[in-house]
């Protein structure tokens, strides 16, 4: 009885695991989210995955985080009327789905003037790139394949061993 408590347990414990796994961004690191750093360049060779999080760090009424919907809103740092700017000095973007995400300061002439803006790709879960693999897309990290391979397999094995009558 007292190890199938512990199975059940440790089988509920296992599936919040892939979330504790999801990597949490600082942009900027040490700078955060301020003018005249380039962003393009904090984010080559980093790899961003459905699940991670964005942390945009700043002296709030300083700044403010705007998600744009495609690249030339982005590169004409044009502000849309139908998002609300994000204004804590420590915003939290969830990264949901796949696919190229773009974020400017919408402050005066931040993103114009002091290049405050940050474009991503954003690959789901498993490090495939459902849209199109790109020859500059950074691959998988064999850790995070290695975790997913590992936990699928212990997690059949626990339900596997779950279900199977009571032998004992």
């Amino acid at each position: 009885m007292a190890s199938s408590s512990f199975l059940i347990s440790f089988a509920i414990a296992a599936c919040f695991v892939p979330s504790i796994f999801a990597i949490e961004h600082i942009v900027g690191d040490d700078k955060g989210w301020t003018t005249n750093f380039d962003y393009q360049t904090w984010a080559q060779g980093k790899e961003f995955s459905v699940g991670d999080k964005l942390v945009f760090n700043y002296p709030a009424g300083a700044h403010c985080v705007v998600r744009v919907s495609d690249a030339p809103s982005f590169q004409q740092c044009m502000k849309p009327d139908n998002v609300e700017a994000l204004t804590s000095g420590s915003d939290v973007i969830t990264l949901a789905t796949p696919g190229k995400k773009w974020y400017i300061c919408g402050v005066a002439e931040h993103c114009e003037a002091a290049n405050q803006k940050l474009a991503i790709t954003v690959l789901p879960q498993d490090g495939s790139d459902a849209s199109s693999p790109s020859p500059n897309s950074p691959p998988l990290s064999a850790a995070r394949a290695s975790f997913a391979s590992i936990y699928y397999g212990v997690m059949a094995f626990v339900i596997g061993f779950l279900g199977m009558p009571n032998l004992f």
